[in-house]
């Protein structure tokens, strides 16, 4: 067994490669070892060795693996796009860039409230999803009607525990008014939501409206975060009694 410069031993006679990083002078704890999980983190490693543009890309990638939504061919609307992990992957997986010969092309449309960089295969626009013609904008946008509505949006923390959760559950639950609104017959909705998975009231509106509603915690989830995602397949459309209602926007 070999000696780390710690002292420890690690297994296989090799050093403990974990990064340490020192504490700078005016830097917090808290972003000490915020910078040293990110530098240690394999998926952080691996989205710059694969050019993505942040870790979450794998967790879009593990939910499509596991439920297929990303087809060739399908039309794609990314909420909240920035920094554009989401939108690199589904251009890959519907084939917008044409690059997968007998392949049927797809479209990736992103939008958010800050602007992002281009992205090749993606047509990225800066909107707010929550202003009135949001829905008709992006309809315009794709020529149509959506096949993929996702989110991986969080509210900003007000640093209450109590506020922060019902600012996340109103954002989920504005995300998938907008997608009852652009979504095609059959299509799917993806989303970030809490440990405990969609509340109560949204997952009984994403059973009224979706034949399948799955909460999934994707591997790249850090073990530590308590957030989930909401899969709902099979859209069918929004029942009158569950009409938007304009409440949620005041929480966000």
């Amino acid at each position: 067994m070999a000696k780390t410069p710690s002292g420890k031993t690690s297994g296989r006679g090799q050093r403990d490669l974990r990064v340490r990083v020192k504490t700078a002078k005016g830097r917090k704890l808290s972003s000490t070892l915020w910078l040293e999980r990110q530098l240690n983190d394999p998926y952080v490693q691996r989205a710059r060795k694969e050019g993505y543009r942040g870790r979450a890309a794998y967790k879009i990638l593990e939910l499509d693996d596991k439920f297929r939504f990303l087809v060739p061919g399908a039309r794609v609307v990314d909420l909240g796009c920035a920094p554009g992990g989401w939108c690199q992957v589904a251009v890959e997986r519907v084939n917008a860039l044409g690059q997968k010969s007998g392949k049927k092309v797809g479209t990736v449309l992103g939008v958010d409230l800050q602007e992002v960089e281009p992205i090749a295969g993606a047509e990225i626009h800066q909107l707010d999803f929550l202003s009135d013609d949001a829905d008709e904008k992006v309809k315009e946008w794709l020529g149509g009607k959506a096949d993929v509505v996702m989110s991986d949006m969080a509210a900003a923390s007000s640093g209450h525990k109590g506020t922060d959760h019902l600012r996340i559950v109103a954002l989920c639950e504005a995300a998938a008014y907008f997608a009852f609104d652009v979504l095609e017959e059959g299509g799917t909705f993806v989303a970030k939501v809490l440990a405990g998975g969609a509340e109560n009231e949204l997952q009984a509106l994403l059973k009224r409206a979706f034949t399948k509603v799955a909460n999934v915690k994707p591997p790249a989830s850090r073990a530590d975060s308590s957030e989930k995602f909401v899969v709902a397949t099979g859209f069918r459309g929004v029942p009158e009694e569950d009409a938007a209602d304009d409440s949620v926007s005041g929480l966000l």
